[in-house]
C-alpha cells in the first residue's frame, strides 16, 4: 500500500515531468460507454490534472470483459486528466465496432459536458477521430447524410429516408406528402421521383415484397417478387451457429418454418461454447453422475470416483484467475452440446443433421481466442462439400463483444470462397442469408427477408432458447445487456414487427430479419 501523500507527490512529478520534456506531442485515446477517456469518470472537469480517481461501475465491467487475464479489477486507477491531455500537440481517438457507435455520436455531435469527459476534445485545435463504420453508424452523416449533404441516392438510402422521415412525424409510408418531403430535407427525392406518391409507392412494394412466410420458397408460385426462389423444393439447408445456441436465439422461428415446410435442415454448432459455462453446471452434472454410478452401475468405480473428486478439489481451490482445465472445458462442453441436441429434437431437426465443428481457434480456454487457421476453413468446407446445400444461414450479428460471431463467419465465407474458387457445381444454385439477433437487429433499409412469428412460433422460439439451460440466468459472458438472450429475441423480434406496422405494412406479432450475402 503507498500512502495517499506520496500518490499525489508522484502524480504532481509527472506533470512536472511532461513539461519538462516538452509537453506531449501526440495522445492516442480510445473512449468508454460512459464517454470516458483514460480514466477521466463522468464528472471529470476541463482543468483536472493527473491524479487518483474512483474506477466507475460501467468502465469495470467493460475493463472486465476486453481484459484477457482474470485479474481482479482494482477500485481506484491513476490517470492523466483531461487538462493533460488537451495540452497534447495532437490528439487521435479511436474506436471499433458497433458497440461504440451510440457514444460515439454523442461525444462528436452533443454539446461539450462534463458528463461525457470525451466531448471535451471538441476544444482542442487538431483532434482526429479514427473510426471503423460499425462505430461511425449513429453519426448524422452516416445515419442520415441527407440532413448534411446532397447525396447519390440508392434504393437503400431511400429507404432510410422514408423510414426515418415516417418515425419524425409519426406517419405510415403512403400518408407521407410533398410538403413533408420539402419541410424535412427531402426535396431531392421529389425531383428523383416525381411526386411523393411515387417514392412512398415504390418503398412500400419494396418493403412488402421483403416480407415472406416461406423463407425456403413457396413451391409452384411466382417468385418474381419474392426474397427466396420457388425451387429447387425442397431444399437442403445448413445454418452455422457461433455458439450452441445463435441459432436458436437469431432464427428460431424461421428454423421451424423451414421444418414444417419439409425443407432437410442441418445445423452446424461451429464452436463448443466451453468457456460460456458456470461451474456450478458442471458440479449439477458431477453430482448426478456420481448418484448414478452409485446406484445403477459399480459405485466402486475408480475413474469417475477420482474423476469426481479432482473436479471438486479443483474447484473448491479455485481462483478468480484461475482457468479451467482441459478435462473441465470438455465437460462443460459436452453439457452445451447436450442442450442443442435437445433444442434441435424439439425442433424436428434429426439428429445425424446436427454438426458440431469443435473449430479450433475457440479452444483457447480462454476468452481471447486463437487465430483463425486453414484448418478452421477446412473443417466447414468439409460440411458444405458433404451437404452442398441450397441455402446458407450465417451470423451477421458481428457485435458479439468477444469476436467469436465474426471468426466463425469468416471461416465460412472463406471456406465458400474456396469452393467457388474450385469451381463447384453446387454453389452456383445457392445462396447464403445472414442472420441478426443476439446482440443487435438488422436497419430496416437492409432487410431482405423478414418471416413473420405468430404469437404460437414466438412461444415455441422462446421453449427452444429454454432448452440451453447453462445460459440462462448463470450465463458468464451476457455483455452490456441485461437482459437474457431470450428477452432480447423476443423483444428485437417484436421491435421489428413493430416497425413494418408503424410503416403501414402487416402487423405480425415478432418478425426474424435476414440479408442476403453475395460473394464476389
Amino acid at each position: 500500500f503507498v500512502a495517499q501523500d506520496a500518490v499525489q507527490d508522484s502524480c504532481r512529478l509527472y506533470e512536472q515531468r511532461i513539461k519538462t520534456f516538452g509537453g506531449l506531442d501526440v495522445a492516442l485515446l480510445g473512449v468508454g460507454r460512459s464517454g470516458n477517456i483514460a480514466a477521466n469518470e463522468p464528472g471529470s472537469g476541463i482543468q483536472s490534472m493527473t491524479r487518483i480517481i474512483l474506477i466507475g461501475n460501467t468502465s469495470r465491467e467493460e475493463m472486465e470483459n476486453s481484459e484477457q487475464t482474470k485479474e481482479t479489477i482494482p477500485p481506484c486507477s491513476l490517470t492523466m486528466g483531461i487538462a493533460t491531455l488537451l495540452s497534447a500537440k495532437s490528439i487521435y481517438l479511436t474506436a471499433w465496432g458497433e458497440e461504440k457507435a451510440e457514444i460515439m455520436q454523442k461525444v462528436v455531435e452533443n454539446s461539450i459536458t462534463d458528463t461525457l469527459p470525451a466531448s471535451f476534445l471538441q476544444t482542442h485545435p487538431n483532434a482526429h477521430v479514427v473510426i471503423d463504420l460499425g462505430a461511425a453508424h449513429h453519426l448524422t452523416r452516416i445515419e442520415h447524410p441527407w440532413l448534411v449533404t446532397s447525396c447519390q441516392w440508392s434504393d437503400k438510402l431511400v429507404r432510410s429516408a422514408l423510414v426515418w422521415l415516417c418515425q419524425k412525424l409519426g406517419k405510415p409510408i403512403l400518408k407521407l406528402t410533398n410538403k413533408d418531403y420539402n419541410e424535412n430535407g427531402l426535396s431531392e427525392l421529389l425531383a428523383l421521383y416525381g411526386s411523393a406518391y411515387n417514392a412512398n409507392i415504390k418503398i412500400f412494394n419494396d418493403l412488402q415484397h421483403t416480407i415472406t412466410g416461406w423463407p425456403g420458397g413457396k413451391p409452384n408460385a411466382d417468385d418474381t417478387y419474392r426474397p427466396e426462389r420457388a425451387t429447387p423444393f425442397p431444399k437442403k439447408v445448413i445454418v452455422f451457429s457461433p455458439h450452441p445456441d445463435d441459432d436458436v436465439i437469431s432464427m428460431g422461428g424461421t428454423i421451424r418454418r423451414l421444418v414444417q415446410q419439409n425443407h432437410d435442415v442441418h445445423v452446424a454448432y461451429e464452436t463448443s461454447g466451453n468457456i460460456a459455462v458456470g461451474d456450478e453446471e458442471v458440479t449439477r452434472f458431477m453430482h448426478f453422475i456420481n448418484g448414478f454410478n452409485q446406484l445403477f452401475a459399480d459405485s466402486k468405480d475408480s475413474i469417475i470416483s477420482n474423476k469426481y473428486k479432482e473436479i471438486k478439489t479443483f474447484f473448491a481451490k479455485k481462483k478468480e484467475s484461475d482457468f479451467d482445465t482441459r478435462d473441465i472445458l470438455t465437460i462443460k462442453g459436452l453439457i452445451r452440446r447436450g442442450e442443442a441436441r435437445i433444442a434441435c429434437t424439439y425442433n424436428d431437426i434429426p439428429l445425424d443433421h446436427v454438426h458440431f465443428l469443435d473449430l479450433p481457434f475457440y479452444e483457447s480456454g480462454k476468452i481471447e481466442k486463437l487465430p483463425m487457421t486453414e484448418k478452421d476453413v477446412e473443417t466447414v468446407r468439409a460440411l458444405l462439400q458433404k451437404v452442398q446445400p441450397h441455402q446458407i444461414y450465417v451470423a451477421g450479428d458481428l457485435a458479439d463483444p468477444h469476436g467469436t460471431h465474426k471468426k466463425c463467419t469468416d471461416a465460412v465465407l472463406a471456406a465458400i470462397d474456396e469452393e467457388k474458387k474450385a469451381g463447384a457445381e453446387w454453389l452456383k444454385d445457392c445462396r447464403i442469408w445472414m442472420y441478426r439477433g443476439a446482440w443487435a437487429e438488422w436497419e430496416i433499409e437492409n432487410i431482405e427477408m423478414c418471416v413473420p412469428l405468430s404469437p404460437e412460433e414466438l412461444r415455441a422460439k422462446r421453449n427452444s432458447i429454454l432448452k440451453h439451460q447453462s445460459q440462462m440466468e448463470s450465463a458468464p459472458f451476457l455483455g452490456n445487456d441485461e437482459r437474457l438472450f431470450w428477452q432480447r429475441a423476443e423483444d428485437r423480434n417484436r421491435a421489428t414487427a413493430s416497425l413494418y406496422d408503424q410503416l403501414g405494412l402487416a402487423c405480425y406479432e415478432a418478425m426474424e430479419a435476414f440479408v442476403e450475402y453475395k460473394p464476389l
